[in-house]
Parts: C-alpha cells; sequence; structure tokens
C-alpha cells in the first residue's frame, strides 16, 4: 500500500508539471485557436446499410457506428452517410478455399475491398474523404430499434419487497434472452429472410457472391480530414494532461495489433484516444489523439476443446497530441489503467474481468448444431420399411438431410441415388460437426489494429 500509494503521488507530481508547462503562458480568459483535423489513420467505423454484391465498381452505402471526434468536440455523428465503391477483388486464402470445397462449395470464393470517398453529414453538407481500401470484419452491426410504447404497468408493491420482486424478474428475463438470442437468432433476429437467404444459398454447389447488410468496415483515413478551425477557452484547459480520477473510462482505439498466440510478454501495446475524457464539470482532462502506451503482462494462446486465448495488458505512460501542446514535445505522464471492455471481432465473444484480463467466449449454441448432425447421422442408417407405410423406398428424407449435412446440394443428390452414400455422407457431417464444434481448438483472442476497446483509469474497483 506504500508502494502503491508513492507511485500515485508522483503521478499526481508529473500531472501538475505537465498541466503548468501548457498553461503557464495562458491567459485565464483568453482563446486558445487550433485546427478542427482528423489525422490520417484515424478509422471511419462503418457498417453496410444495404447489401453489397461482390463486384468491382459496384457502390457502396454505409452509416458511421459511431461519432467521429476531432480534440474536445464531435465533428460527424453517430448516424452519417458514408458512400464509396467497390476498388478491387481478391482471392480467398487457400485454406478457406480448401474447406468450403470440403463442403461441397465449388465457388470461386473472393474478397471484396472497399474505398469510402465521401462522408455526407446531417443537414446535406458533403465532405470528400480518402480512405485505404479495406475488407469487411467479421462482426455484424444491428441499430437499435426504436422502442415500443412502453405498456401501463400495474402499480407495484410498496416497500422493500415489492422492489425486490421487481429487480428479480427483471433479472429472470433478461438471463432468458441472453440464453434463447442465439438459438433462436435466425428466425427473431434482425433481417431474417436475408440469413434464411444466405443459408440456403451456401448450400448450393456454385452461388453468387455477396457482403451482407450490417457488416462492419474500419476504413483508415488516407489524407487528412479538415473541418475547418476552433477555439478552446484557457480556462477550459485548466485539467489539460492532469491525472484522469479513478476508475474513469475513456474510449479508444488499438495502435499495435496483438494476438495471444503469437504475442510476447513485455511486448510494447499503444492505443489512441477516440473520445475526449471531460471532468464533470465539462472541462477537457485528455483530448482525442491522446497517445497511451503499456505492455502485455499475460498471454496464453487457445487450446483443444474450445478453450478460448485470453491476455492481459495495462497502460502507464499518456502522451498528449501536437495540437494543443503548441507542436512542442509535452512531458510523458505517469498513469494505471486497464482494460476495461472491448468489441466483439465477430468470431466469439470477449469477455473482460474486474482485473483488464480478456479472453474469448464461443457460443454455446455450436453444441445445438452438433446434436442435430448426430441425430441426422442416426437416422440416415434407420431403413425400417414399415414407417414408410411399405411403399416405395423407406428413409429417403433423412437420407437427403445427411447428404445436405456432409456435402451441400451436391451431397443431398447423390444421397437420392444412393443409400450407402446418403449414410456416408450423413457420418461425415457430424464427424465434422463433432471435430469443428466440440474437440478443436477454441478462437484466439486477437486485438486487431484499430479494434475498440475501453480503458479504466485509477485504483481496482
Amino acid at each position: 500500500m506504500k508502494l502503491r500509494s508513492g507511485f500515485l503521488k508522483h503521478a499526481a507530481l508529473l500531472s501538475v508539471c505537465a498541466t503548468s508547462a501548457l498553461t503557464q503562458n495562458a491567459p485565464h480568459n483568453t482563446a486558445r485557436q487550433f485546427a478542427v483535423t482528423l489525422q490520417p489513420g484515424v478509422p471511419l467505423r462503418a457498417y453496410l446499410t444495404k447489401r453489397l454484391t461482390k463486384r468491382a465498381g459496384d457502390p457502396v452505402f454505409a452509416k458511421l457506428v459511431e461519432p467521429l471526434y476531432a480534440v474536445d468536440r464531435e465533428v460527424a455523428p453517430a448516424g452519417a452517410d458514408l458512400i464509396g465503391k467497390v476498388v478491387r477483388l481478391d482471392p480467398v486464402p487457400k485454406g478457406q478455399r480448401a474447406a468450403a470445397l470440403l463442403g461441397g462449395d465449388f465457388t470461386p470464393l473472393h474478397r471484396a475491398e472497399v474505398q469510402f470517398t465521401e462522408i455526407v453529414l446531417p443537414g446535406g453538407r458533403r465532405i470528400a474523404v480518402d480512405t485505404l481500401e479495406t475488407e469487411g470484419l467479421h462482426s455484424i452491426y444491428s441499430p437499435a430499434r426504436p422502442g415500443k410504447k412502453p405498456k401501463k404497468a400495474a402499480p407495484p408493491n410498496g416497500g422493500i419487497l415489492g422492489t425486490g420482486k421487481q429487480q428479480v424478474k427483471a433479472q429472470i428475463q433478461s438471463q432468458i434472452s441472453g440464453r434463447t438470442r442465439g438459438v433462436l437468432d435466425v428466425v427473431r433476429g434482425p433481417d431474417k429472410i436475408e440469413r434464411l437467404e444466405d443459408l440456403l444459398v451456401g448450400k448450393l454447389p456454385y452461388h453468387p457472391q455477396w457482403i451482407r447488410k450490417g457488416t462492419r468496415f474500419d476504413a483508415e483515413l488516407r489524407q487528412p480530414l479538415l473541418f475547418g478551425e476552433a477555439s478552446v477557452r484557457s480556462e477550459d484547459l485548466v485539467l489539460l494532461g492532469t491525472q484522469p480520477p479513478p476508475d474513469s473510462v475513456v474510449h479508444a482505439r488499438m495502435v499495435t495489433p496483438i494476438n495471444s498466440k503469437t504475442s510476447k510478454l513485455g511486448e510494447k501495446v499503444e492505443a489512441i484516444v477516440s473520445r475526449p475524457l471531460l471532468s464533470s464539470d465539462k472541462k477537457l482532462i485528455l483530448p482525442e489523439g491522446t497517445h497511451l502506451s503499456g505492455a502485455l503482462t499475460s498471454a496464453q494462446g487457445a487450446r483443444w476443446f474450445h478453450r478460448g486465448g485470453h491476455l492481459r495488458f495495462n497502460f502507464d505512460k499518456i502522451d498528449l497530441p501536437p495540437q494543443l501542446t503548441g507542436n512542442a514535445a509535452a512531458p510523458t505522464m505517469r498513469t494505471a489503467a486497464v482494460l476495461d471492455g472491448a468489441e466483439s471481432s465477430g468470431k466469439a465473444s470477449i469477455v473482460v474481468d474486474q482485473e483488464g484480463s480478456a479472453k474469448t467466449v464461443e457460443p454455446k449454441t455450436r453444441l445445438l448444431n452438433t446434436a442435430i448432425a448426430v441425430l441426422i447421422a442416426a437416422k440416415t442408417n434407420d431403413n425400417d420399411s414399415e414407417r414408410n407405410g411399405g411403399v416405395g423406398e423407406a428413409n429417403g428424407g433423412p437420407r437427403t438431410l445427411g447428404g445436405l449435412s456432409g456435402f451441400g446440394l451436391a451431397g443431398s443428390v447423390a444421397a437420392r441415388l444412393s443409400r450407402n452414400a446418403g449414410v456416408a455422407l450423413g457420418f461425415y457431417g457430424m464427424a465434422g460437426s463433432i471435430f469443428t464444434n466440440i474437440i478443436a481448438r477454441g478462437v484466439e483472442l486477437e486485438f486487431a489494429k484499430n479494434s475498440a476497446i475501453d480503458i479504466r483509469f485509477g485504483a481496482r474497483r
């Protein structure tokens, strides 16, 4: 405790020195001018509003997932429109191509590289942008739906007992929703018709290719994006560069990619603040563009039987952006910060505990797929003609499903022509499902460049 107390006092002293160096030459009531600019490398975090066919030159329509900030202010709100085009098609990796062939998909699969060229702000203002070519991420974004009109609730029981009943009911309902959403996602989720179409078309041996509506993109700016100039009152900068309050959380993006399989202990970890951190009275503490650095303290790769990878890292240094330091090197400030939350990569959920350790967690619904594959395989070998009324060939339906499970539409045709082929493909599909969903390694925990994270400062909760 004494060591930690000394560390915090030392950090506070550095904070005071940094603030003094930044504000000693500024009168209390003057304003400081600066350019409102998004620097190259800042990602435009967007999602598709229309399904995109994989054809070079096709237009791309998207919206911003979250607002864009420059220094201390919002320059583009969430929901602003992005317009671009497909600039190039690249073949998928050989491993992915081989897996598709083993599943009966003979389509020459491609990846679409997208470039955004324009952002349309509310009110109709159009701003030209120049982004790097980027491929869609694995994650799907579903905008929040407008809520229904609340029903008139019955008068709650008074006192502690009534409040407790309401809380327990809410907790049970949230747990039920969390368990059933993944299982019934195709039926109950948004765009269920499109998802069903994806499922059926994917079983064809040759099919058109597209990118689903809602697919996420992180398109990095190639050139600076200018929004004019602005001024900040010096009295609003009195806390600039000071130590963030304990348990304050800042939204940031990763600069250095790390992976639970390949990253080494002690490896440097860097992030950049993407939203300004303000005090309770709206004083700027950390502007957008603040650089955070630290190190990787724990890493373990994914293991067999779907045990996912895990990582732990912290941040101990803060460097302010040059826009508010007169392009001079501000003193590096020491801090203590850990990971508080992370955006899912789409392959698996990311869970962060109170100590800042993160791990991947895959949905349990994968076991349902295996159970269905086992049931289909068992039925393909059931040839009791009495169940068919003694008329025609028995067990045609399960054999067809077995062929579909093992080798797609081509497998279902083969199963209709040969009973032995149907049985073999049914058990082939079952074996593949058991290996993929139960035995195989879990998902590696990866923080790619520009991954969105939340960072918590101060003492442990």
